[in-house]
């Protein structure tokens, strides 16, 4: 940690960040094993557990404080900051004068679980806290420290409503600490996002953040030498947009660093189409004429084509209808396979959508459009082509980044989710982050209610509905996680025939999201959602909610990571409310099939058919393994 970097007034260049080198061989191996033993909670439980008692005794003591008072204390500590950056002890009364602030400005008083996960997330750690327990709140105790030490703070969301959100709810305590907010999303213009960037804590989406600093990289030029850059700082318009990468608080961590941490992000420019709509129908013609297992071979898992010899032997015959063009092997095999790609290994209303004529990309961990986001190398024109719409323009590179490269580049980097211990190895083998694990404020009422295999869809369908047909009578509401757009439309019909009222939140009701949350927590509510977890909101329930059990959470398919599924059943029981979860499944479903075991988990049915009931669960133990 070069802590010289942090230091107010010290600045490396107009553009403090870290350079980082790839991992390669036995250093990353080294790094993932001992990520599984710097998971476990051991001395850094007991570090932040008197670190909490510290601030909470400090914030006691400034309770009967008047105002004028702290101001002179907050005062006294921004001078200390100076000649002591980020000092433990001092860190004490900076956490107690923002506990203290808080209450006043917002009515909300920090509990002892924020506090440790504002320690832990301060320490450059991942706090890892359950759904409910106010991460957004937790944030603003590292990220008010920083920046009372000077030092730049990025808040990074997941999506430009929590960016909205956050930065709005908590600047009135920012401005009480004496201190600026910026906020960055889609809606702020390129003109005006340097000044929000010199605020003391900005908070930003993470695609604009890492789009913006390409834009610097450009802008700047990558073979700049440091003084050059310093001179460009200089002139007004020529300085970058961010003021560097020191300190940045990721929420939603998960979902950030290791679900998107591979996915590359491409400054581009239009550039002219090398190929018209008729050479990529011409190719999908050709694809479909190709024979899976003989021409082609296809990886399901990975999403990826392969075309045999036989394959490769069979184009030059089967172009020449179309001209000379297909003769060229090299470019007929490219668009060929890329073709064989966008028929096979990308399906509509589960990959994308089709809307207002454009084919736009669904987040296949969050349920939501990528808006502006495309495939590369011709994929995009070609599922566009196949969906009846006109070709994009394709797009030269001038910058690119994966998430995992941008953010191992922050001089400091903290961050929450409400799940991490499933990749905690990942997370210190990249990034050096240790987890956390961050005790509930209440203890925990939610119940799992079992896992119900059927070897037909057909069934698990009429166990889903008879299901929440029994939840919907007790007044429950119900929250039902599909992990496809037709999916959660198919259910959405099987319900309607039902006569049960209900609201579906998939890629096409985005726009909606925040609305159709908000009313998920009401008595007898039906909600079906594509990938709830990691939305990043919170279910609030109705006081009658809980007398007759809290909410009830169906996963109707799995996930690739038990880590989802985890914070799909999360949404219940939330703060130590009641709640409850179960999974209803069926060796049909789409992981199951793509893993090849659907011969294992039939047999373990048809034994858990023949059991008794209380022995049932043993037999789908082989559908735990997928």
């Amino acid at each position: 940690m070069h802590e010289l970097a942090l230091r107010p007034g010290i600045r490396m260049g107009p553009y403090p960040e870290r350079r980082s080198e790839p991992l390669e061989g036995f250093d990353e191996f080294a790094r993932r094993t001992a990520g599984l033993w710097l998971r476990w909670p051991g001395l850094t439980r007991r570090r932040a557990a008197r670190f909490a008692a510290s601030v909470q005794s400090a914030a006691a003591a400034l309770q009967g404080l008047e105002p004028a008072e702290l101001q002179r204390r907050l005062a006294v500590l921004r001078a200390a900051f100076q000649r002591r950056p980020l000092d433990p002890v001092l860190a004490v009364d900076a956490f107690a004068l923002v506990c203290e602030f808080a209450h006043r400005t917002l009515g909300k008083r920090h509990r002892e679980s924020q506090i440790i996960g504002g320690w832990a997330m301060l320490q450059g750690m991942v706090a890892e806290m359950e759904t409910g327990e106010g991460k957004s709140l937790a944030i603003t105790l590292p990220a008010a420290t920083a920046a009372l030490a000077g030092i730049p703070v990025h808040v990074i969301s997941v999506n430009d409503y929590l960016v909205e959100r956050d930065a709005a709810e908590f600047q009135p305590l920012y401005a009480a600490l004496g201190l600026t907010v910026g906020r960055i999303t889609d809606a702020v213009p390129q003109s005006e996002r340097r000044p929000e960037y010199s605020r003391d804590v900005v908070y930003c989406c993470n695609k604009q953040l890492v789009f913006d600093y390409l834009r610097d990289v450009v802008g700047c030029g990558a073979a700049r030498t440091p003084l050059q850059r310093t001179l460009d700082g200089a002139v007004p318009g020529r300085s970058p947009l961010l003021r560097g990468l020191c300190f940045g608080i990721v929420d939603e961590a998960d979902s950030v660093l290791i679900d998107e941490c591979r996915t590359p992000l491409v400054l581009s420019r239009q550039v002219r189409d090398a190929y018209g709509p008729a050479v990529f129908l011409q190719a999908l013609q050709l694809a479909r004429a190709l024979r899976p297992g003989i021409d082609f071979e296809l990886d399901a898992a990975d999403r990826s084509v392969a075309l045999t010899e036989a394959g490769r032997a069979a184009l030059p015959e089967a172009g020449k209808p179309f001209g000379e063009f297909w003769q060229a092997a090299r470019r007929s095999v490219d668009l060929v396979r890329t073709a064989l790609m966008a028929i096979h290994s990308f399906r509509r209303d589960e990959h994308y959508l089709v809307r207002h004529g454009k084919v736009q990309i669904i987040d296949g961990n969050t349920g939501r459009i990528l808006a502006d986001r495309s495939w590369e190398r011709g994929l995009q024109q070609m599922i566009e082509v196949k969906e009846g719409c006109d070709p994009t323009p394709p797009r030269e590179s001038l910058a690119r980044i994966t998430y995992q490269r941008f953010f191992r580049r922050y001089l400091r980097l903290g961050a929450t989710t409400g799940t991490a211990r499933e990749v905690a190895a990942e997370l210190w083998a990249v990034y050096r982050l240790r987890v956390c694990t961050v005790p509930s404020h209440r203890p925990t009422q939610r119940v799992r209610l079992g896992r119900h295999v059927h070897s037909t869809v057909a069934q698990k369908q009429r166990h889903v509905l008879e299901r929440i047909r029994q939840m919907h009578w007790l007044g429950r509401p119900v929250l039902v996680g599909t992990r496809s757009v037709a999916a959660s439309e198919q259910l959405s019909a099987l319900l309607a025939a039902a006569a049960l009222p209900h609201a579906v939140l998939n890629a096409r009701q985005d726009h909606r999201e925040a609305e159709i949350v908000a009313m998920a927590g009401q008595p007898a509510r039906i909600t079906i959602a594509t990938n709830m977890a990691g939305r990043g909101t919170d279910i609030q329930l109705e006081a009658g909610v809980l007398q007759v059990g809290g909410l009830h959470v169906i996963a109707t398919e799995l996930n690739e990571s038990r880590r989802i599924d985890r914070q799909l059943y999360g949404r219940c029981g939330r703060q130590g409310d009641p709640g409850s979860y179960e999974s209803v499944l069926c060796t049909a479903d789409a992981l199951v099939a793509e893993s090849g075991l659907q011969a294992v988990v039939a047999a373990a049915v048809r034994c858990a058919s023949r059991l008794p009931a209380a022995l049932r669960r043993l037999a789908v133990v082989p559908l735990a393994l997928v």
